[in-house]
């Protein structure tokens, strides 16, 4: 299902649970045209973008990334995650990932293509964005953060490398999973 907010409507909506009287009946294509498109921000003080070719299906890959809760079955760097309500726009999760507690809030989800949420944790606020691009019988997994706040500033090369490292290493962990169980 397309995930979506309406600019003039303060909770997520879904095209499929849409109020159609809240939109004014707005044509689709002008429904379509609101979307919440997540972006992180490349001129934050750590930002870092990396991608990986995944011999998996989309539908696969998707499952990881989006079943939140069981992360930690796949992922060594996060020992617990768990997401507080649906996958979709405005639901919170809590996790820990390299030893800090984090509180991220779920931003766009489009079913087998983009998942982003924001955090925050220890002074740093974060925003993360997985970009799906089947090809064939497998997919370019593209992922990019950014961080930004006091703790970030003051320690930029040390976030820097622990942002590209942590990305790799997500990347990697994905990839052995997905395609060990292909």
């Amino acid at each position: 299902m397309l995930s979506m907010r309406i600019p003039f409507v303060n909770k997520p909506q879904t095209l499929g649970s849409m109020d159609h009287s809240l939109s004014g009946n707005l044509p689709l294509a002008a429904v379509l045209h609101t979307l919440s498109i997540m972006e992180t921000k490349a001129n934050a003080p750590a930002f870092a973008r990396h991608e990986i070719l995944v011999n998996a299906s989309v539908e696969k890959v998707w499952g990881l990334l989006s079943d939140i809760d069981h992360w930690s079955s796949w992922q060594p760097d996060i020992p617990r995650a768990g997401l507080e309500g649906p996958l979709a726009p405005g639901t919170t999760f809590r996790w820990k990932s390299g030893g800090a507690s984090v509180v991220s809030v779920i931003q766009e989800v489009v079913a087998l293509r983009r998942l982003g949420w924001t955090g925050k944790a220890m002074g740093a606020r974060a925003r993360h964005l997985w970009v799906l691009e089947p090809r064939g019988g497998s997919v370019i997994v593209r992922t990019e953060e950014s961080f930004e706040g006091w703790i970030v500033v003051l320690l930029k090369g040390m976030m820097q490398k622990t942002l590209d490292t942590s990305l790799k290493a997500w990347l990697r962990h994905l990839k052995e999973t997905a395609e060990r169980g292909a």
